[in-house]
């Protein structure tokens, strides 16, 4: 049974190695962006079941790391804020294996922020469910390994890796062009070619 369980282990690790290996690279073109402010809150987040508690300001710190870590490689000429608010949270507790074994997730609602025009870009906070990521260490439970401030880590940078690939789908808001996507084109208006000559 140990043998196998060391398998798995080997496995897993192997496939969660490369987690965020996107950020050693060159950050994907984005037009103009670069941040200005890096806003997190966590006033009141809703707490799931068997979850450890983190405060405002431990959540705060993770997310600001998370964020700055990510869009700080960028080096536009137009500020552009990302607001975030901590909506509820799990950070599971040690369980037993295969009955208990809670996982982590993150819930935050994100406002992006034109500096220059003073106006929000998205009218409504976007949503995100950031869940852990599959590893050796989170498989069973990521409480039985990992503790509070890794598993924080851990959730907030997969947030904000969850928040870059949103922003990377819509270059318009940065000064880019829009991407054409197939809704975009069905939508396009027809031409009336019994009008033509």
């Amino acid at each position: 049974m140990k043998r196998l369980f060391a398998i798995l282990a080997l496995a897993l690790s192997l496939s969660a190695c490369d987690e965020f290996k996107d950020l050693a690279e060159a950050p994907a073109p984005m037009g103009d962006f670069l941040l200005g402010h890096n806003i997190v809150v966590a006033p009141d987040p809703e707490i799931g079941p068997l979850s450890r508690k983190a405060d405002e300001e431990e959540w705060k710190a993770s997310m600001n790391a998370a964020i700055a870590e990510r869009f700080g490689r960028y080096d536009g000429d137009h500020y552009y804020h990302i607001a975030v608010k901590v909506e509820g949270y799990v950070l599971a507790f040690p369980g037993v294996p295969f009955v208990a074994s809670p996982k982590s997730v993150l819930i935050l609602g994100v406002t992006l922020w034109d500096d220059a025009e003073g106006t929000k870009i998205n009218a409504e906070p976007k949503r995100f469910v950031a869940f852990e990521r599959l590893s050796e260490k989170t498989f069973l439970s990521s409480g039985l390994f990992q503790n509070k401030e890794t598993q924080m880590s851990n959730l907030s940078r997969s947030a904000a890796k969850m928040i870059h690939d949103w922003m990377l789908e819509h270059p318009e808001w940065f000064g880019g062009e829009p991407l054409e996507t197939e809704e975009t084109e069905a939508t396009e208006p027809r031409k009336d070619w019994s009008k033509s000559n």
